[in-house]
């Protein structure tokens, strides 16, 4: 019983021994969670540092609560992640020519994909459409003679 209770603490006592030391100003903690929201997990790349539970997002959350202590504006927190990890660190990232394929990436491959299944499409239904085969007369005839046997054929074992 002793055993199971003190399992029981344990897994309860990992989890805050866990977490991550907040800002004390609670509207400056806000701001960091907001900001953490916008920065993409350069581990998970599909998540927000605020979710993701890699080591380097734990590291950049740190980071963002040190800067926004120190005085720094969102904008300065934002500029000083891309000026170390690119754009791509943005969830959002800025519109330029340098950042459209980030923008509009997603959408040529997709305009590309429904080509291509366009004229797969389209190519089926050309060769749906042509007129079958027609047989030659003594193909034909070979035809008749073939059915004919095999009907005898058949009448004869039934």
């Amino acid at each position: 019983m002793r055993v199971l209770l003190a399992v029981l603490l344990l897994s309860f006592a990992l989890p805050l021994a866990a977490q991550e030391p907040r800002l004390q100003d609670p509207a400056l903690e806000a701001r960091a969670r907001d900001l953490q929201r916008e920065i993409r997990c350069v581990v998970c790349q599909n998540e927000s540092i605020d979710s993701s539970q890699a080591g380097i997002a734990r590291d950049l959350r740190e980071l963002v609560r040190e800067r926004l202590a120190a005085g720094d504006s969102d904008e300065e927190v934002r500029e000083f992640l891309v000026e170390r990890y690119g754009d791509y660190v943005l969830f959002r990232p800025p519109m330029r020519s340098d950042t459209w394929v980030l923008w509009f990436g997603p959408a040529i491959v997709l305009l590309i994909g429904a080509a291509g299944i366009a004229l797969a499409v389209a190519r089926r239904r050309k060769q749906g459409a042509t007129a079958p085969d027609v047989l030659k007369p003594e193909e034909e005839a070979r035809l008749a003679r073939l059915l004919a046997e095999e009907a005898g054929g058949k009448e004869r074992r039934s």
